[in-house]
Protein backbone atom coordinates (compact mmCIF):
# COMPACT_ATOMS: atom_id res chain seq x y z
CA UNK A 1 0.00 0.00 0.00
CA UNK A 2 1.30 3.44 -0.94
CA UNK A 3 0.89 6.56 1.11
CA UNK A 4 -2.55 8.09 0.60
CA UNK A 5 -4.12 4.89 -0.73
CA UNK A 6 -6.95 2.98 0.90
CA UNK A 7 -5.95 0.71 3.76
CA UNK A 8 -7.48 -2.77 4.01
CA UNK A 9 -9.69 -1.54 6.87
CA UNK A 10 -10.95 1.43 4.83
CA UNK A 11 -11.56 -0.78 1.80
CA UNK A 12 -13.60 -3.26 3.89
CA UNK A 13 -15.94 -0.41 4.86
CA UNK A 14 -16.21 1.02 1.34
CA UNK A 15 -16.48 -2.12 -0.81
CA UNK A 16 -20.05 -3.10 0.17
CA UNK A 17 -21.27 0.45 -0.58
CA UNK A 18 -20.09 0.41 -4.20
CA UNK A 19 -21.82 -1.02 -7.28
CA UNK A 20 -21.06 -4.68 -8.07
CA UNK A 21 -17.57 -5.25 -9.41
CA UNK A 22 -18.89 -7.58 -12.09
CA UNK A 23 -21.90 -6.18 -13.95
CA UNK A 24 -24.79 -8.42 -15.03
CA UNK A 25 -23.88 -7.94 -18.69
CA UNK A 26 -20.76 -6.92 -20.54
CA UNK A 27 -17.17 -7.23 -19.51
CA UNK A 28 -16.02 -6.88 -15.89
CA UNK A 29 -15.12 -3.39 -14.72
CA UNK A 30 -11.60 -2.46 -13.70
CA UNK A 31 -10.88 -3.11 -10.03
CA UNK A 32 -12.85 -0.64 -7.89
CA UNK A 33 -10.07 -0.34 -5.32
CA UNK A 34 -7.48 0.56 -7.94
CA UNK A 35 -9.85 3.11 -9.50
CA UNK A 36 -10.65 4.64 -6.10
CA UNK A 37 -6.97 4.97 -5.30
CA UNK A 38 -6.53 6.76 -8.63
CA UNK A 39 -9.40 9.11 -7.83
CA UNK A 40 -7.92 9.79 -4.40
CA UNK A 41 -4.57 10.57 -6.04
CA UNK A 42 -6.23 13.13 -8.31
CA UNK A 43 -8.16 14.70 -5.43
CA UNK A 44 -5.08 14.80 -3.20
CA UNK A 45 -2.74 16.31 -5.79
CA UNK A 46 -5.13 18.48 -7.77
CA UNK A 47 -3.43 17.27 -10.94
CA UNK A 48 -5.31 16.98 -14.25
CA UNK A 49 -6.69 13.55 -15.14
CA UNK A 50 -4.07 13.09 -17.88
CA UNK A 51 -1.30 13.21 -15.26
CA UNK A 52 -2.66 10.20 -13.36
CA UNK A 53 0.16 7.68 -12.80
CA UNK A 54 -0.12 4.59 -15.00
CA UNK A 55 -0.28 2.28 -11.96
CA UNK A 56 -3.95 3.32 -11.52
CA UNK A 57 -4.91 2.32 -15.03
CA UNK A 58 -5.96 4.45 -18.00
CA UNK A 59 -6.81 7.98 -16.90
CA UNK A 60 -9.93 7.98 -19.08
CA UNK A 61 -11.23 4.91 -17.23
CA UNK A 62 -10.64 6.49 -13.83
CA UNK A 63 -12.20 9.81 -14.86
CA UNK A 64 -15.15 8.08 -16.51
CA UNK A 65 -15.88 6.03 -13.38
CA UNK A 66 -15.63 9.12 -11.19
CA UNK A 67 -18.09 11.14 -13.30
CA UNK A 68 -20.43 8.18 -13.84
CA UNK A 69 -20.65 7.66 -10.08
CA UNK A 70 -21.26 11.38 -9.54
CA UNK A 71 -24.18 11.25 -11.98
CA UNK A 72 -25.55 8.05 -10.41
CA UNK A 73 -25.37 9.47 -6.87
CA UNK A 74 -22.92 6.80 -5.68
CA UNK A 75 -20.69 9.29 -3.84
CA UNK A 76 -23.67 10.80 -2.00
CA UNK A 77 -24.83 7.30 -1.04
CA UNK A 78 -21.33 6.38 0.22
CA UNK A 79 -21.07 9.56 2.30
CA UNK A 80 -24.48 9.06 3.88
CA UNK A 81 -23.84 5.38 4.64
CA UNK A 82 -20.44 6.09 6.23
CA UNK A 83 -21.94 8.91 8.29
CA UNK A 84 -24.74 6.62 9.49
CA UNK A 85 -22.26 3.88 10.42
CA UNK A 86 -20.03 6.29 12.30
CA UNK A 87 -22.98 7.94 14.03
CA UNK A 88 -24.39 4.56 15.12
CA UNK A 89 -20.97 3.66 16.53
CA UNK A 90 -20.88 6.95 18.45
CA UNK A 91 -17.91 8.35 16.53
CA UNK A 92 -19.59 11.55 15.39
CA UNK A 93 -20.36 14.49 17.63
CA UNK A 94 -22.65 16.55 15.41
CA UNK A 95 -21.85 19.64 17.47
CA UNK A 96 -18.20 19.63 16.34
CA UNK A 97 -18.04 17.61 13.10
CA UNK A 98 -19.14 18.79 9.69
CA UNK A 99 -18.36 18.10 6.07
CA UNK A 100 -17.71 21.13 3.91
CA UNK A 101 -16.30 20.89 0.43
CA UNK A 102 -16.14 24.59 -0.37
CA UNK A 103 -12.82 26.06 -1.35
CA UNK A 104 -12.30 29.65 -2.23
CA UNK A 105 -8.92 30.61 -3.57
CA UNK A 106 -7.74 34.11 -4.14
CA UNK A 107 -5.00 35.13 -6.50
CA UNK A 108 -1.65 35.40 -4.74
CA UNK A 109 -1.65 39.16 -5.26
CA UNK A 110 -5.09 39.57 -3.70
CA UNK A 111 -3.76 39.37 -0.15
CA UNK A 112 -2.24 42.45 1.35
CA UNK A 113 -2.16 44.63 -1.72
CA UNK A 114 -1.62 48.31 -1.07
CA UNK A 115 -3.86 50.96 -2.42
CA UNK A 116 -7.03 50.04 -4.18
CA UNK A 117 -8.78 51.78 -7.01
CA UNK A 118 -6.95 54.94 -8.02
CA UNK A 119 -9.19 57.86 -8.80
CA UNK A 120 -7.71 60.84 -10.55
CA UNK A 121 -8.53 64.17 -8.98
CA UNK A 122 -9.00 67.09 -11.33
Amino acid sequence: MRRGELSDEQWEKLAPLLPPQKPHVGRPAHDHRLILNGILWILRTGAPWRDLPERYGPWRTVASRFYRWVKAGIWQHVLQALQQQSDAAGHIDWETHSVDSTVIRAHQHAAGAKGGIKIKKH
